[in-house]
């Protein structure tokens, strides 16, 4: 469980980064959850972007992609879901 303290640290470095995935009409496909975990271990920490034609609930989708990679939800804002989990590897030190 992360603190304020360390997910304000994670909002402010995510704030640089890019979106690397979209969730569109397929909503949670297999296929997404798996490269999203892929990419969380490689990165600990990632940004998605859920298209305006997507038929999801945000907070749900989040929610269900944080439980489904057992990664920690950092942030939603607007239609982006922010997500961490650290690595075998740390890349991040958190405060």
């Amino acid at each position: 469980m992360l603190s304020g303290k360390q997910k304000r640290y994670l909002r402010g470095l995510a704030s640089c980064d890019k979106t690397i995935f979209q969730i569109g009409k397929d909503a949670l496909s297999d296929n997404l959850i798996e490269q999203v975990d892929h990419a969380i271990e490689a990165r600990e920490l990632v940004k998605i972007s859920v298209l305006k034609n997507s038929p999801v609930d945000i907070e749900e989708t989040a929610f269900d992609l944080a439980r489904l990679t057992d990664s920690e939800l950092v942030q939603i804002i607007g239609r982006t879901i922010v997500l961490y989990r650290p690595s075998r590897n740390p890349k991040i030190v958190l405060p």
